[in-house]
């Protein structure tokens, strides 16, 4: 047993002299230096805990603080009585293990040692990966940190799993895991479920590891939960460190992606080439021509928004002419998406874009699989590496239909109907309802959902109210020869439009394939470590407004000036002081929000009279889109 001690006590004092040399403390913390004494005799017990022995840090009261290194091992003589005891520790421990709990209290998921700081020293020495412990918890006193704050949400995800291995360097990370484990946020996880976690745990961290993943400053957690949301949990079960260690090479841009406190990076115009001097005297060569895929949930006849997306293809295809050859298809989701993904690449195609949030997840797996295709999705707000989404800022053209429907108004409310509660359409219910509040103050807009049921139910629900001046769906589906989308004035069976917003798929098509021929695409990528995310608006000529003659002239006289000013940058919605729904401050004078908030939106103006609908509320098509896209919120649903 003296060869061990004298072994520890290299360890021990090694550690020392790195402390000493870097400034540190070179004992022991200990809890009664940083929580008063009343704080601590106020915890709550956990009961009997496995504790991840990384994990435990220090010890509760100064007692044999000074007898430890910073990592528990050894600092006393071998002969000293402490010596003596931890070799007596030491041989149990080889001949029949230490089967004692410690007692120690939980701060901030670290552990402090009260009983049991030499059972703690000879079990780190061997490489224990846990300590079973009596555990004592001291929640912290929130103070708006984002420490603070992610412990009452790993707190949360605790009282379900029972899980303290996992830590995450981002809000929302916690409840991201619940749902992508098929669970509501409280559902508890089973014994079998704790188990295939934990030894899933810790075979991507020894891969995790082995690819030097220690060296990034984002968690093993961070690392864990980007692989599932591409490869999903199912993928970690049975893989050894070994396989594991190949997988996450393939993907390990997206682990690197982690560690960037703001992973996503917002472009609001499109890149602009710099052609150079010699572009200019040299004769140019024959464009290479290009092959585009376009990949769809839904059909043409089904969905507006599919429908909207077809014709953006038939417009490059006028416009490229022989240059670009391209390719539809339908109903991906009828069957397995990525077979469709795949099929597509068979045939072909380079360029790939899927139209739907729906698709996201299917489309991050063949981008990993096929680095040198392109492929982007249609979503906005989705942090990776391996492709990127494009989005239009329709609320640009909400928000000036907000001033038009203020202006019609009266002393009559509005209504608006939206379809799902995902990233970039809250934005546009506020600035509908910021446009009705600016041309007329007294008047509310009642907020509906068509997801919530169906468009009619939503429309019906309105009316009821007496409300007839409606901001309703904006495409028409193909073929449909009496749309009812834009902003109506509905009578009954009768629908008249009066302004109706374009989403201009054939603008923002055409700009990407330039991109892409001209290569500018794609050094754009190489230059930025984050995910790109494209979010053009009406300065990029991919949002219009069309506005009925029915309208009086002084409403489209609004509207013109309003969408002047707006692709000039003079005019911006989301100019303070902004207020949410209770008073709440959002803004104040003279602020702008910026795309990150935009985007992240989950609060809604005090105009509006309705709120987001719970998950429960919403149609199959509706629970599936929120899954991935939807905005961060208590009513969050399960991954699928």
């Amino acid at each position: 047993m003296t060869d061990y001690y004298l072994d520890a006590l290299k360890r021990g004092q090694r550690e020392f002299r790195t402390c000493v040399s870097q400034g540190e403390h070179p004992y022991l913390p200990r809890l009664d230096d940083f929580l008063p004494s009343e704080r601590i005799a106020g915890g709550m017990p956990l009961g009997i805990v496995h504790i991840p022995s990384e994990l435990i840090v220090g010890t509760r009261t100064a007692g044999r603080t000074n007898a430890f290194s910073r990592g528990f091992m050894p600092l006393l003589d071998a002969q000293s009585e402490f010596g003596l005891k931890w070799k007596s520790l030491c041989q149990a421990h080889l001949e029949e293990g230490i089967r004692d709990p410690i007692k120690a209290y939980e701060y901030l998921n670290r552990f402090y040692v009260e009983e049991g700081n030499k059972r703690v020293s000879v079990l780190k020495f061997f490489d224990a990966v846990t300590i079973t412990a009596q555990v004592t918890r001291i929640m912290p006193e929130r103070n708006g940190s984002k420490e603070v704050e992610l412990y009452y949400e790993f707190a949360e995800f605790y009282q379900a799993s029972r899980l303290n291995i996992l830590e995450f360097s981002k809000p929302g990370s916690y409840a991201a895991i619940q749902r992508l484990m098929g669970k509501r946020p409280g559902d508890p996880w089973t014994e079998e479920e704790r188990r295939d976690f934990t030894a899933a745990y810790y075979y991507f961290r020894q891969a995790y590891e082995a690819n030097r993943g220690s060296q990034l400053a984002s968690t093993v957690g961070d690392a864990m939960l980007a692989y599932i949301k591409i490869y999903g949990f199912g993928e970690l079960q049975g893989k050894d460190g070994a396989e594991l260690k190949k997988q996450l090479a393939k993907v390990w841009e997206e682990i690197r992606l982690q560690q960037e406190e703001l992973p996503i990076s917002v472009k609001l115009t499109p890149e602009e080439k710099d052609q150079g001097i010699l572009s200019k005297v040299l004769p140019k060569s024959a464009p290479k021509k290009l092959k585009a895929a376009f990949i769809h949930d839904k059909t043409p006849s089904v969905s507006g928004w599919t429908y909207g997306h077809e014709l953006g293809r038939q417009h490059i295809n006028r416009v490229f002419g022989e240059e670009l050859e391209t390719a539809a298809y339908f109903n991906a989701m009828d069957d397995d998406p990525q077979k469709v993904i795949e099929e597509a690449i068979a045939d072909g195609n380079t360029v790939l874009f899927t139209t739907s949030p729906r698709l996201l997840p299917a489309s991050l797996r063949a981008a990993i699989d096929h680095p040198d295709i392109i492929i982007l999705n249609c979503s906005l707000n989705k942090s990776h590496r391996y492709i990127r989404t494009y989005y239009a800022r329709m609320y640009e053209a909400k928000f000036i239909m907000g001033a038009i429907a203020g202006s019609l108004a009266g002393g009559n409310h509005v209504g608006f109907i939206c379809d799902y509660p995902i990233f970039g359409q809250v934005a546009g219910i506020n600035a509908f309802a910021l446009g009705v509040q600016m041309t007329n103050p007294r008047s509310k807009v009642y907020l509906d959902w068509s997801a919530v049921g169906s468009i009619a139910a939503a429309t019906k629900r309105l009316t009821d109210q007496g409300i007839c001046l409606i901001s309703s769906i904006d495409l028409p589906k193909q073929g449909e020869k009496d749309p009812r989308f834009g902003l109506s004035l509905v009578n009954g069976e009768k629908q008249v439009n009066l302004a109706i917003p374009l989403w201009k798929w054939g603008a923002y098509y055409e700009q990407i394939l330039r991109q892409i021929r001209d290569r500018t695409f794609q050094s754009e990528y190489k230059e930025s470590s984050k995910a790109l995310n494209y979010y053009w608006g009406m300065a990029s000529n991919v949002i219009g407004l069309q506005c009925s003659g029915r309208l009086p002239d002084s409403s489209r006289k609004l509207a013109s000036m309003l969408k002047a000013g707006i692709c000039a940058g003079t005019v911006d919605p989301f100019q303070g002081p902004l207020y949410a729904q209770g008073g709440q401050v959002i803004s104040q004078p003279q602020q702008t929000l910026s795309p990150e908030q935009i985007i992240n939106m989950d609060w809604l103006a005090e105009n509006i009279s309705g709120s987001i609908p719970a998950y429960e509320e919403l149609t199959p098509v509706g629970k599936e889109t929120v899954n991935i896209v939807g905005i961060d919120s208590p009513e969050a649903a399960p991954g699928v």
